[in-house]
């Protein structure tokens, strides 16, 4: 029950995240917009960046086999959390050297440190196990931030006052946080070990490195989208990357942290066993299903969907990018979450940071080719940085490949299928819109509907054995 509430809080923030990119959207000017979506994809890069290494270190270490370790491994992390605090408003200091104002620096410091932090916190919540905390706190948070960048555009509709608003909602959360997360009784204490934090430094920066590469590749490529149409002509392009990609991210992440703990356990219990492989295989091929189910359900109400929520000024933009974006961020999501498992698994860091890296490289590189042999539009940028992507993860195929998996294809072909379905009833709905949209829905959601049944009996058949 408690896994099935924490799953709801993924899915509740993701709900909570694409509404609120709507309404923003809707009541800041073009030009406002995309200066909102850099800021936000910049605070992000600074918060991983930042505090990515700690949280990985927490993933693994946090909270020890013992009251004493946890207390070890808490005081540790909360040093090493206050470092890279500091870490943080440091690079927006040196921001004001790249001609950013000092007002749009230090929010931008505060808001990646508010962000670094409370998930920082969110992670160490889920790892003691205390879901009912997590899940409350990761609920309020996505509403408080909603609400108080809605308010601060309500304010007024520019991006100085949105992201305003943006961090008197974190504001918000850390005292609500502060209070829900205390423990009653006194706590053991322990001293600061730079044994300990030399060992989360080694163990957390590679990791972190690999998803600092990966959070980079879409902000270089909302960089090329600025530089090359303009912020206004990339408006909605930008629009298609932050709206597009936020679903595949949430619904694979929030799948693997259920079900990517009892992977890890097996591994180290048992080794490279027969049930390890067949465990592999359920797990790649749910991760697999429900990216592309996502992606199916996407394309099937796409069109209806940008003409109904999308601002008028941006829908041309939105639509003739969001196909490829889907595309895009499918790919993109299993290479960054499902593709290094075996890696992970094997304790394979430098690989886990070339794939990446490679990632990041061919994405940017696709959509540079692109705009270089193609005419440089917003639909022929993406669609080179869709099939760079693409080529990235074959590469990661293969290193998928150094741990044996047995894949359960059944459901994989379902929702393959949908997902073929809803690409031909959209690109048939500019012709008959709501007879296409109809038939996408019926004829790509049973296939989809299928594939869970399949998921659902692998699943209870492995419980059974």
């Amino acid at each position: 029950m408690a896994k099935i509430i924490a799953l709801g809080a993924y899915f509740y923030q993701a709900l909570i995240a694409f509404g609120l990119l709507i309404i923003v959207a809707h009541w800041l000017a073009p030009v406002d917009y995309a200066a909102y979506s850099l800021f936000i994809s910049l605070s992000q890069f600074g918060a991983i960046a930042a505090f990515e290494w700690v949280r990985f270190s927490c993933m693994r270490f946090y909270p020890g086999q013992t009251a004493e370790n946890e207390a070890a491994e808490r005081r540790t992390i909360v040093a090493e959390a206050a470092a890279c605090a500091l870490l943080c408003l440091v690079a927006a200091a040196v921001s004001l050297a790249f001609g950013v104002t000092p007002l749009v620096a230090l929010v931008g410091g505060l808001v990646a440190v508010a962000q670094g932090g409370s998930d920082l916190h969110l992670t160490m919540l889920r790892f003691r196990q205390d879901f009912r905390a997590f899940s409350m706190l990761q609920g309020s948070r996505a509403t408080i931030l909603a609400a108080g960048t809605l308010l601060g555009t309500l304010v007024s509709p520019t991006f100085l006052s949105t992201v305003m608003g943006l961090l008197a909602g974190y504001a918000l959360y850390a005292l609500l946080a502060a209070l829900l997360s205390r423990r009653s009784g006194p706590q053991p204490s322990a001293p600061l070990d730079m044994a300990r934090v030399k060992k989360h430094l080694v163990y957390g920066s590679v990791s972190a490195g690999a998803a600092t590469a990966s959070m980079f590749a879409p902000l270089a490529l909302k960089a090329i989208f600025t530089s090359v149409l303009g912020p206004a002509g990339a408006a909605g392009a930008l629009l298609a990357l932050d709206l597009l990609q936020r679903p595949f991210v949430l619904i694979v992440s929030a799948l693997q942290a259920i079900q990517y703990p009892e992977i890890v356990a097996a591994h180290d219990k048992t080794g490279e066993t027969t049930a390890l492989r067949h465990q592999l295989g359920q797990y790649y091929a749910l991760l697999t299903s429900f990216a592309l189910m996502m992606a199916a359900g996407i394309f099937a109400v796409l069109t209806p969907a940008t003409w109904l929520v999308i601002t008028p000024d941006l829908q041309a933009g939105f639509l003739a990018t969001a196909p490829f974006v889907i595309l895009l961020s499918l790919v993109r999501v299993l290479t960054q979450i499902m593709l290094p498992t075996p890696l992970h698994l094997k304790q394979r860091l430098t690989a886990i940071f070339a794939l990446a890296a490679i990632d990041c490289a061919l994405l940017n590189l696709g959509a540079l080719a692109a705009g270089f042999l193609l005419a440089p539009s917003a639909a022929a940028l993406m669609a080179g940085g869709a099939l760079g992507a693409t080529l990235a993860s074959l590469i990661g195929l293969r290193l998928m490949t150094t741990l044996p998996y047995d894949f359960t294809w059944p459901p994989v072909l379902l929702a393959a299928a949908g997902l073929g379905v809803t690409i031909v009833t959209f690109v048939l709905s500019y012709q008959s819109a709501y007879v296409a949209t109809a038939a996408g829905i019926v004829v790509g959601g049973t296939c989809c509907l299928l594939a869970l049944n399949r998921l659902r009996l692998g699943m209870h058949a492995s419980n059974a054995a």
